[in-house]
């Protein structure tokens, strides 16, 4: 298949479902970042104002910490097929992303520290595009690892300079 007949459409596979936990501790630990100085502000002055804006960080980390992590399993997805990788992922932002197996330039995979207790890891296809590289966040480490050397695999056996 040619690079020209490659089409933007839905991914096939959804990221694992332990995503959702790793999406809700970054969030918590993001709000959290802007909740506890205002707390230990609170604790020496109460001015009106100080209260609101704690209840507003409060509120609106609550809400973005219950409703982010679940919209972004409902739209996050990939495929690897021996001519593309396909990846649909964010969540008020949306990115639709196609890369072609004959541009792919390396392979690899990441793991944080949250993404090893809970046993996740990232792929990271990296392209000549302008746009960066794509990103398949989410997946099982096994996933993962079996991922990375199928395209690796695929990369070496598809013709072309990767640019």
């Amino acid at each position: 298949m040619s690079t020209d007949q490659l089409r933007l459409r839905a991914p096939r596979h959804r990221v694992s479902r332990k995503s959702i936990t790793l999406w809700t501790l970054h969030a918590v630990i993001g709000w959290a970042v802007l909740l506890v100085p205002q707390l230990v502000v609170l604790l020496f002055s109460r001015t009106p104002w100080q209260i609101g804006v704690a209840v507003a960080t409060l509120a609106v980390g609550t809400a973005h910490t219950v409703v982010m992590p679940r919209w972004r399993y409902r739209v996050h997805r990939w495929e690897a097929t021996p001519d593309a990788v396909y990846t649909l992922a964010g969540w008020l932002n949306q990115e639709w992303r196609i890369a072609p197996v004959s541009r792919i330039q390396t392979v690899d995979t990441k793991r944080g520290p949250l993404q090893q207790v809970l046993g996740l890891s990232t792929v990271t296809v990296t392209t000549a595009s302008a746009a960066g590289p794509v990103l398949i966040e989410g997946l099982d480490h096994d996933d993962a690892v079996r991922l990375a050397d199928e395209l690796t695999t695929t990369t070496q056996a598809t013709p072309g300079d990767a640019t």
